[in-house]
């Protein structure tokens, strides 16, 4: 997940909030601050609550300005907004593929969808492509080799033996 935040007449922000991004000390402040678990202010951050997307970023904001205060930043409504990242971005095309391959209409519907929910548009394009392009057959498996024919060790009696 990316946090863009884009005030007017201002210089236009990411911030990703994906796994391994955030330290532990700063989710922990994100949690007092939001008064909520970090998984619940991760699912409301995808669901563009305000709140929490501001909560987020002003603790990542932080890093380079210690001295921030939670009511220093107060961004308008519009000014933050969420996006998905390139291995969201897979996760949800890889879906859409399963689930509407029976109904092309309704998959290019999501598609559009997810392109317009994309932080990177160009690569969104790039892994919708990926996703949807025909994939080789898989190599079959070498089959076992067949056993060679066991010759008889018992010898059957000759018709001319005496």
């Amino acid at each position: 997940m990316i946090i863009v935040y884009a005030p007017e007449g201002g210089t236009k922000e990411a911030f990703e909030v994906a796994r391994g991004k955030l330290r532990a000390s700063e989710i922990q402040i994100i949690e007092r601050t939001a008064d909520a678990r970090w998984n619940d202010i991760k699912e409301a951050v995808s669901e563009g609550d305000l709140n929490a997307m501001r909560t987020v970023v002003w603790v990542l904001k932080k890093r380079e300005q210690p001295s921030l205060r939670f009511a220093e930043f107060d961004p308008f409504e519009g000014d933050l907004y969420s996006r998905l990242d390139e291995r969201e971005v897979r996760a949800y095309a890889e879906g859409f593929v399963e689930k509407y391959r029976a109904d092309p209409d309704t998959l290019a519907e999501a598609f559009d969808e997810l392109r317009e929910s994309a932080y990177d548009r160009e690569g969104a394009e790039a892994v919708i492509a990926d996703v949807t392009a025909p994939k080789a057959p898989a190599p079959a498996e070498p089959q076992p080799e067949a056993a060679p024919a066991q010759e008889a060790t018992e010898t059957a009696p000759s018709p001319t033996a005496s």
